[in-house]
């Protein structure tokens, strides 16, 4: 997956939370790829490796966090990702000391506490990443790259975004006229939530089979 591209940080840490967290929100009709691996040569650089300091990034001016945030083409718009970034800073710093641990410790690591305290209560101060796709997916990799064990898991959504929209439909589940619907997003989570009732397995589950296998082009399994 896009994420893979990592600096392989201590799961543990504050900044890997950081890590898999800030690029997130700027994860926005883009290719998910090239923004990861734009994240690791920042990181890798020891100029720009700051950006994921959210303490660092409060105490410097537009201009330098624009410098820093486009060198590797983190940020692909000079306004508004770089906003975007900072506030997010801004919130982990304000509201959790600098670090993201205090977000999930204080939702008691609670996805449907974690989920109205970003999503509803606080959602001006997490732009983008409230979201209702990349909410979804946010904690899904946070679930997978870091040590935070989440419980509820079952209120994660599918996250819906164009792959999965697309394997919905190719498994002709959804009608192909849908994906200009504005509630296409609910109706592809309500069909998934439909098909697995009584099964063990989580509607994010799929995400990740489904988002791979639409963007590899359908490719048939042979056996």
């Amino acid at each position: 997956m896009p994420e893979d591209a990592s600096p392989k940080l201590s799961k543990d840490s504050a900044l890997n939370y950081l890590y898999f967290t800030l690029p997130m929100a700027l994860n926005y009709q883009r290719n998910s790829y090239a923004l990861w691996a734009s994240a690791l040569s920042s990181y890798s650089d020891v100029e720009t490796r700051e950006i994921f300091n959210s303490q660092y990034v409060q105490s410097i001016d537009e201009s330098k966090l624009r410098q820093l945030l486009m060198k590797y083409k983190v940020a692909l718009q000079p306004v508004k990702h770089c906003a975007t970034w900072r506030t997010l800073c801004q919130t982990i710093n304000n509201h959790f000391d600098g670090d993201l641990r205090n977000l999930f410790s204080e939702n008691n690591w609670n996805i449907p506490n974690i989920l109205e305290y970003i999503q509803k209560t606080h959602k001006k101060e997490f732009p983008y990443l409230s979201g209702p796709k990349i909410c979804n997916y946010w904690l899904y990799v946070i679930s997978n790259y870091t040590d935070a064990k989440l419980s509820g898991t079952e209120a994660l959504s599918i996250a819906p975004d164009t792959h999965v929209i697309q394997a919905t439909i190719q498994l002709e589940l959804i009608e192909a006229k849908y994906v200009n619907d504005s509630n296409v997003q609910s109706i592809v989570n309500q069909v998934w939530r439909d098909l697995l009732t009584g099964s063990e397995l989580s509607l994010i589950d799929l995400h990740t089979p489904l988002w791979l296998w639409s963007r590899n082009g359908f490719q048939e399994l042979i056996s």
